[in-house]
């Protein structure tokens, strides 16, 4: 008997707390931008989730193993952020001053409200 009225009770108590989570959804963006690099034909790719930056800091996207994830071109950079889950939403040149094109993609993406990163931080 007291096995039943346990096993009630943490049902009772799960099913309660699952009940009270929140599972509002917020989308959050980033633009990536494609720099080209001078006399060459490859471009350096930034990722920016509109983070606070600093120069104390390292801001850079990691690979497994903790080192600076390098890209091989702008579609290898836009391959990775798809297979995390980003979607693209625009993408448009932008002139610099020199007659050269730095490119913007920007991408959103869905997260639960409890787990979307506070970027004022």
């Amino acid at each position: 008997m007291k096995n039943v009225v346990l096993a009630f009770i943490i049902t009772l108590t799960s099913s309660i707390a699952s009940a009270q989570a929140d599972t509002t959804k917020i989308e959050q963006y980033c633009t990536v931008v494609a720099t080209p690099r001078l006399l060459s034909s490859r471009v350096t790719i930034d990722i920016d989730y509109g983070e606070r930056r600093s120069i104390w800091k390292d801001n850079r996207v990691k690979d497994e193993e903790g080192r600076a994830k390098k890209f091989n071109s702008i579609i290898d950079a836009l391959n990775f952020m798809g297979n995390n889950g980003w979607s693209l939403v625009n993408a448009f040149p932008v002139t610099t001053g020199n007659n050269t094109f730095v490119y913007h993609y920007v991408f959103r993406k869905f997260f639960l409200k409890s787990e979307a990163v506070d970027m004022d931080n």
